[in-house]
């Protein structure tokens, strides 16, 4: 069983790998600001997503899409050079601390938005860079370090999009865009409702 939240970038990668794998699970939508008693349980870090297998529960979205791919990878999203996840950390660490200050300043009055979108935009700089010449990271097709990332920076693009649009990242704005545009995109992203105790199962993908 997932627990998952639409717009949330860490669910939305979890989903995507779970979809890649065609790994069947029973989706509950939850609501961050009602969060229910069943999730609290099962959620250690009371945060999305969270999958509940017969061997435990995984709280971390990373691991939970290399739980999805052992059990299937037919895109072979597994098939990245180490550097791959080195890129992964990297989003995940230091860009997703300036992403966070950049969109909710107000949490952060300590930091300054603006300093913290030029270090965001630095990292999406050296991206750009990787993607010359090539629609994904690592060769012709998606693989993990794509769908890793590409969701934080869809919520990093969605907090001024004038500025994001304006930016000298072609081949940036073409990942995104092909990213927005994908059937994976679109089967991950249906609106689903908030899960309530006696709700029918919702199987995902």
């Amino acid at each position: 069983m997932l627990w998952s939240f639409r717009r949330c970038p860490y669910a939305m990668r979890a989903r995507l790998a779970l979809a890649s794998a065609g790994q069947p699970v029973t989706l509950r939508e939850v609501v961050l600001r009602e969060k229910p008693a069943a999730f609290l349980a099962a959620s250690p870090s009371a945060t999305v997503p969270c999958l509940e297998t017969d061997e435990g529960g995984i709280d971390e979205s990373l691991d939970i899409m290399l739980w999805a791919l052992d059990r299937g990878d037919p895109e072979g999203w597994r098939d990245i050079p180490r550097d791959g996840f080195d890129l992964i950390a990297r989003c995940d660490g230091p860009f997703k601390a300036s992403l966070d200050r950049y969109k909710y300043a107000t949490r952060h009055p300590e930091s300054d938005p603006l300093a913290e979108r030029a270090q965001g935009a630095a990292f999406l700089g050296e991206l750009d860079a990787r993607l010359a010449g090539r629609a994904w990271l690592f060769g012709g097709s998606a693989r993990l370090a794509d769908m890793a990332i590409l969701p934080f920076v869809r919520q990093f693009a969605h907090v001024d999009p004038a500025w994001f649009e304006s930016q000298p990242w072609p081949d940036l704005l073409n990942w995104l865009t092909a990213f927005k545009a994908s059937d994976r995109f679109r089967q991950i992203m249906p609106k689903y409702p908030r899960w309530q105790d006696g709700d029918a199962p919702v199987r995902f993908p």
